[in-house]
């Protein structure tokens, strides 16, 4: 793939794009061709990504941060040159990104963290961290709950109350609400963009309301960073997670983005090894983050892979993805909410929201929606996407979704529409495009 940022993307590099990614070309179901809108549960991987893990495992495979030989050494400075890419991608500096598993645990890491303060650990530094009855942490109706049973958790553990943000009938965080947001708020997370509505949050409101009264930001931006340019630093979050495996990297790797001075305040989530300073049988210091939070032996492989995605993205440019799907996300949502019979669960036009579709056809189940349409070859989602609440906020207990990513192009959408507008018929319900 060669291209250039550009406003958006041109139909000959589009179809570079596509040669990049291998398994679009695939068929399924009878030797249908693949139409992939899977991308927020996971997006297909590039080659450059598949090839950079290979070739760690071929030519550099050793454990980082801990040998004196020289593939040991070029391990570790791929290990940290790809923390460094990551951290370019999203305007911050190296040593505040800390490899996790995946974006619940970064989120999870931050909340055993004031866990751990509250109980005492790491003495007064860490006393800025601490939680008690009184406190509260506030999350939003939308969240997935990968950013709601974490705090939900952490506030049975520590005696503060959870409270949220509504939101409105279209999906969107009802900023008429951020009174909720007070004096005795600690904590304010929320989605950078729902994985449901597509929705993306109104994260200046939030973030002013949250540190005006001292609380910490943490953004969940796992469908915002494969999607956007993403500049955590302008954006003024204290902590942000997300995933690799939903911007063209590996599975089995997440980022957990925190504030120099916080990060050096907080107290280990897990210990073992690698993460310490001295030993002795009687007490253990700490390394310095981001090592504090990386305990035992790290999945080298998959950051060598993120960063090839990561350097995937910045050689097209974020701006260009994000003009490209929003062609595509106007194309998707318009094309659903003029089905008769089909119900776009979030915004019914492309203003401020991701290409990330739910929606519900009236008398069908989801399951059954995914089948027929898997059957002409066309992968979506479908379930309550690990979102309860907003599904029965917007009174459904589940739904199918379909989502892009870089590689989706018009005319996948276009049999995507097709299909879908034959599902109330192929059930005997009737219906078809209005």
């Amino acid at each position: 793939m060669t291209t250039t940022a550009a406003a958006s993307l041109t139909a000959t590099e589009l179809i570079a794009i596509r040669e990049d990614f291998p398994l679009l070309e695939r068929t399924v179901r009878g030797g249908r061709p693949l139409v992939y809108l899977d991308s927020a549960a996971t997006s297909q991987k590039p080659e450059c990504v598949t090839d950079a893990e290979q070739d760690f495992y071929l030519r550099r495979n050793a454990a980082v941060h801990r040998g004196a030989h020289q593939l040991a050494e070029e391990a570790t400075e791929a290990y940290e040159q790809a923390r460094a890419a990551v951290a370019g991608l999203v305007g911050v500096d190296a040593g505040e990104i800390v490899w996790t598993k995946n974006a619940t645990e970064a989120i999870n890491l931050v909340a055993y963290a004031m866990s751990n303060a509250t109980l005492g650990r790491g003495g007064e530094a860490a006393a800025a961290l601490r939680l008690g009855p009184g406190d509260e942490i506030v999350v939003t109706e939308a969240e997935h709950h990968a950013n709601l049973v974490p705090w939900q958790e952490l506030c049975a553990r520590t005696g503060a109350t959870l409270r949220w943000l509504g939101v409105t009938d279209e999906g969107r965080i009802d900023t008429d609400n951020l009174g909720v947001i007070n004096e005795r708020t600690r904590v304010v997370a929320f989605a950078h963009a729902s994985n449901v509505t597509g929705a993306i949050a109104p994260v200046t409101a939030i973030v002013a309301a949250a540190h005006a009264v001292g609380a910490l930001v943490v953004l969940d931006a796992c469908q915002s960073v494969p999607h956007l340019p993403v500049d955590l630093r302008a954006l003024d979050v204290d902590f942000a997670a997300f995933s690799g495996h939903k911007m063209l990297g590996p599975t089995g790797i997440g980022v957990l983005y925190g504030r120099a001075d916080l990060l050096a305040a907080m107290p280990p989530f897990l210990t073992g090894g690698s993460m310490v300073e001295v030993v002795t049988m009687e007490a253990t210091t700490y390394a310095p983050p981001p090592q504090r939070f990386e305990a035992g032996t790290q999945m080298v492989a998959q950051t060598v892979g993120l960063n090839a995605a990561a350097d995937y993205l910045a050689e097209l440019g974020m701006s260009a993805v994000a003009a490209h799907e929003a062609v595509l996300t106007e194309h998707l949502v318009r094309g659903v909410a003029g089905i008769d019979g089909v119900r776009v669960l979030g915004p019914t036009d492309a203003a401020d929201r991701l290409g990330v579709v739910a929606f519900d056809v009236a008398g069908v189940h989801p399951h059954d929606v995914g089948q027929v349409l898997d059957d002409a070859g066309i992968a979506i989602r479908v379930g309550h996407h690990c979102a309860q609440p907003v599904h029965r906020r917007l009174g459904v207990h589940a739904s199918a979704r379909a989502s892009v990513g870089i590689y989706t192009t018009h005319a996948e959408i276009d049999v995507f529409l097709e299909q879908l507008a034959g599902v109330r018929s192929f059930f005997g319900l009737g219906g078809s495009r209005g």
